[in-house]
């Protein structure tokens, strides 16, 4: 047994030298890097577009958000919430509202959420104050978004 032991950890470190000695067989998925990378086509650009406007998207966003209220209720966090929980908060129920919209959400300590960027129409931009206060922690809102149509 004393004569096999180090026999085996030999083997084993023969093993592991030979297998990692050339990187590109440790990945067979690994993307060529001599290969730039490609961007998506039209069609698999509009699925992903539709996929992110889906009912159920919309569902597992607002389920998402739910969670994370009743996380910090459970933790005492009901009233000072952090301003990246916030702010990301926020993001998730404009993105499932206004999946068209490019909108950047930034939180302060006090509650204020300051949401800034482009919308596609009025009634978007109208629709942003209300479902940022629809999210618990908020006290107030300021939009700095404006109305700009989507360029194709």
């Amino acid at each position: 047994m004393q004569k096999l032991t180090p026999f085996l950890i030999s083997c084993l470190l023969v093993f592991g030298v030979a297998a990692c000695d050339n990187a590109s067989k440790t990945a067979e998925s690994a993307p060529d890097p001599s290969e730039a990378p490609t961007a998506p086509t039209a069609q698999t650009t509009q699925a992903a577009q539709q996929d992110a406007q889906s009912e159920v998207r919309r569902r597992q966003l607002d389920a998402d958000i739910r969670a994370r209220e009743q996380r910090n209720n459970v933790t005492g966090g009901d009233t000072d919430r952090a301003t990246g929980d916030l702010s990301s908060q926020v993001r998730s129920k404009l993105e499932a509202n206004i999946p068209k919209g490019q909108l950047t959400v930034e939180a302060a300590e006090d509650g204020t959420v300051t949401v800034a960027g482009t919308v596609n129409n009025q009634q978007e931009l109208a629709k942003i104050e209300r479902l940022a206060k629809e999210i618990k922690g908020v006290k107030a809102v300021v939009v700095t978004a404006t109305v700009a149509p989507p360029t194709r």
